[in-house]
């Protein structure tokens, strides 16, 4: 498959360009397996980087002029990197802007480039397009100009692109496990920190099934907005009994059992479904090096019910998908996966089953919401990296 790709990116760069690239790199999407909404409260997240991702070949220029091609968007856009702005017509060329403005502004000498992009990660879907598309874009500048930069400098120049040049308020969790992966791990990182270790996961017997609702929702919404203000109003509060509680990483299951009363209700929901998810991501280390995947299994369906009924970002695609998926032949787990309200779900299955699960769940729930949904069979793989 991917020879494939590399063959079809390798195509669109000598058709637009009418040469051979220099370079061809990739960078993958991912899956959030624990760490439901846990990154932008300062905590800890258990994602792993995945099959499905964002090819990028490009040439270097002999000037400051950028030309960017979009094999998804079948568009080319042209810009000097001495004037980098805002496209608000073709908007998923700003992840490419965003990304090589902060590289300059970050002290590195860039140069004018060709590029062609090509991705199959499902835009819309909480799978982190937007991530794999920065980080190809920042690798494959690295890999043709040849700066020295570490994975989690280019994680956060990617992060900044997306918060600061999209516009999109988001944690470091998706650019850095695209950067960082590892195949056959999940990563475990600490999103104040940025402390992380990878953690086996062996996807050969058992295999990271994403199942797409087909529902989209955009990051950039109220609802999201307001989880994090309400859990800006749970560290205030609790700041009062508790001290120095800068984040709700801060706060132990303990201390919120014996103060969780005095919050109002709302509050104490969004607080209890953060403190906890970051107590079961913390669990999940010690399961998976011990090899235990039913424990692990059993986390993630305990993290489904508690953004469900605690954070509230459920909706009724998401929750009629983990049902069927729970029941569906080889299923070890299902949660919904991502910001919510729309999106994927993630399930463990164990490899033999797979096909009758895909086919279960297809079936399945087409017969209850008449949509037929896209289903990704993927394994755990590596971040980015020089594929030519």
């Amino acid at each position: 498959m991917t020879q494939e790709r590399v063959k079809e990116v390798t195509d669109h760069f000598r058709r637009v360009f009418g040469s051979e690239p220099q370079r061809i790199v990739r960078a993958p999407g991912r899956v959030e397996l624990l760490g439901n909404h846990t990154d932008y409260n300062e905590g800890f997240v258990l994602p792993a980087a995945l099959d499905l991702d964002v090819m990028a070949a490009g040439s270097l220029r002999n000037d400051d002029l950028v030309s960017a091609y979009s094999a998804n968007f079948d568009t080319l856009v042209e810009f000097p990197l001495s004037r980098i702005e805002k496209d608000l017509v073709n908007t998923w060329s700003n992840y490419v802007r965003g990304v090589l403005k902060f590289l300059g502004e970050s002290g590195v000498r860039l140069q004018g480039v060709n590029m062609a992009i090509s991705g199959n990660v499902p835009v819309g879907s909480g799978l982190s397009s937007s991530a794999a598309i920065e980080m190809a874009v920042g690798f494959l500048m690295q890999a043709l100009v040849g700066f020295e930069m570490s994975g989690p400098d280019l994680a956060l120049i990617g992060q900044r692109a997306e918060n600061e040049f999209v516009g999109v308020s988001t944690g470091i969790m998706d650019q850095f496990v695209s950067r960082l992966g590892k195949k056959d791990h999940a990563l475990f990182l600490d999103c104040r920190t940025l402390c992380y270790e990878h953690v086996p996961l062996e996807t050969r017997s058992i295999k990271i099934v994403v199942c797409d609702t087909m529902k989209r929702r955009g990051l950039v919404d109220s609802e999201y907005d307001q989880r994090r203000a309400q859990c800006e109003e749970a560290v205030r509060l609790l700041s009062q009994w508790i001290p120095n509680v800068r984040a709700l990483r801060d706060v132990s299951k303990g201390d919120f059992e014996l103060y969780k009363d005095r919050l109002p209700e709302v509050i104490r929901k969004r607080a209890q479904h953060v403190i906890y998810e970051n107590e079961r991501v913390l669990k999940s280390r010690e399961v998976l090096n011990a090899g235990d995947y039913e424990s692990f299994a059993r986390l993630l369906d305990e993290c489904h019910e508690s953004a469900r009924d605690l954070y509230e970002v459920s909706c009724a695609e998401l929750d009629t998908m983990v049902e069927i998926c729970r029941q569906a032949p080889g299923a070890m787990c299902a949660r919904l996966t991502g910001a919510g309200f729309g999106g994927c779900t993630v399930s463990l299955v164990r490899d033999e089953h797979v096909d009758a699960f895909v086919n279960a769940v297809k079936t399945g729930y087409a017969e209850r919401t008449g949509v037929t949904p896209a289903i990704y069979v993927c394994t755990a793989e590596d971040g980015a990296s020089i594929v030519q």
